[in-house]
């Protein structure tokens, strides 16, 4: 069935050219976000050659730490750290826009406490306004603390002390000349199903800030959320939960700030191949939801040596700099998230099959896979074509846009193949559709 159905009205055609035009123009303002949370703002050790590689990969934000107590190495002395300032550089060398996180307290205020109290939470203010003044030329999206919720996600307190801490914040980053996007949340899992982030929303912390970020993790659940279709349902329905709480102001504009499946042995986790197949369908998963600006995969390097620790292998790349699996899929499915547009009415989603339809102006692609057992799906042209499928098998992302060898049979004007899938999406060639009926 239909993953969204599109109520359509019928207009004048003037008022739908209007229509179709401002769709065009928030499309290409709203593009959709490919960010990975890198960890090498603060080290010593040169980010030139890993930050090559993401622009390689064709991502487009880097998500990096600002530390508090780094800012301010003395009570009332500023300082922006070289090493900050070599990183942003080259993240601008590379076309990444960054995104930098403000947080995790001050040992000169109540001892890294949290910003509850007034002068604590003035003292923060100060190292925002500071950080993001002398930074405003570097970054373009700033997050207002991390995981606030992850200490006590239900104490209603709580909650409304880092909206307060978010009203102030933000006017104050909001007084530099040059706009910025200002986050709010960084909410965990548990916040998001104990109703940290409805209390957020509910409180009105949208009306300071331009979204709310979200670390959505799922990898140690035990009630079948670990795979991306059941993660997307879930998201489905925090986001419609957020969107009643959001007084009638429409969906809560998402940025998934942290996300993404490690590949350890053992607990929690699974190889480089299952890796890279969860991330491709969570990736095409996420651009099914409209309000989903963005998703960051935590993270670009493996932490650590360890294979049986879920938190040392999140990575895109080995310690060495070695490419996983998983990098050479974001590399492959990167042009497609970037340029081609969700179709939302010739979805489907049916029997663990996920037929998920995109479009770049007339030219027509569908990104199939099975969460089930492998089996063989009907796909339809969208128009005449000769010779065989063409498609781009993520499961070997090296090879590129290939010649199936699968012939399409066509009778009456009309062309359909028989295309074996499975876990890892197959972006499919489906040629163009007539001029008419083509997506904006």
């Amino acid at each position: 069935m239909p993953i969204f159905y599109l109520t359509r009205l019928r207009r004048p055609a003037a008022i739908l050219l209007l229509g179709v035009l401002i769709s065009c123009t928030a499309q290409a303002d709203e593009a959709f976000i490919i960010g990975v949370d890198t960890h090498l703002m603060n080290k010593t050790t040169s980010s030139a050659k890993a930050l090559q590689l993401l622009e390689a990969a064709g991502v487009d934000s880097v998500r990096d730490d600002a530390y508090w107590s780094s800012a301010e190495p003395r009570r009332g002395t500023m300082k922006i750290e070289p090493a900050w300032q070599s990183y942003l550089g080259k993240a601008q060398e590379h076309r990444l826009r960054p995104l930098l996180v403000l947080g995790y307290g001050n040992p000169f205020y109540e001892n890294y406490a949290k910003p509850r109290k007034p002068a604590v939470r003035d003292a923060y203010g100060n190292y925002a306004s500071f950080v993001t003044r002398q930074l405003t030329d570097s970054v373009d999206f700033y997050e207002i603390w991390n995981e606030w919720d992850k200490e006590n996600p239900v104490d209603a307190g709580f909650a409304r002390d880092y909206g307060l801490l978010i009203e102030q914040t933000a006017r104050r980053i909001r007084a530099n000349q040059r706009p910025m996007v200002i986050l709010a949340g960084a909410v965990t899992s548990q916040g998001m199903d104990l109703g940290f982030a409805d209390r957020l929303v509910e409180s009105g912390v949208l009306n300071h800030v331009d979204g709310l970020s979200l670390h959505p993790y799922v990898h140690c659940r035990s009630d079948e959320r670990n795979t991306p279709e059941n993660w997307i349902a879930w998201l489905r329905r925090i986001s419609e939960d957020l969107k009643e709480k959001n007084r009638n102001k429409g969906l809560v504009p998402l940025y998934l700030t942290e996300m993404g499946w490690p590949s350890n042995d053992g607990r929690c986790g699974g190889d480089e191949k299952t890796q890279a197949a969860f991330l491709a369908r969570s990736f095409f998963l996420a651009q099914t939801m409209p309000n989903i600006k963005g998703m960051w995969w935590n993270g670009l390097l493996n932490d650590g040596p360890d294979g049986s620790d879920p938190e040392q292998n999140f990575g895109l790349l080995n310690q060495d700099l070695s490419v996983k699996q998983a990098y050479l899929t974001l590399k492959a499915i990167s042009p497609t998230l970037h340029q081609y547009r969700y179709d939302a009415e010739k979805s489907r989603e049916q029997e663990s099959q996920y037929l998920l339809r995109f479009a770049k102006g007339s030219e027509q692609i569908m990104v199939a896979w099975t969460a089930g057992l492998p089996r063989s799906i009907k796909v339809d042209a969208s128009s005449v074509l000769r010779g065989n499928v063409q498609y781009l098998d993520t499961r070997y992302p090296q090879s590129g846009l290939v010649d199936s060898g699968i012939p399409w049979n066509c009778n009456e004007g009309r062309c359909s193949a028989q295309v074996p899938i499975d876990d890892f999406p197959k972006i499919i060639s489906l040629g163009t559709r007539p001029a008419l009926f083509a997506m904006p």
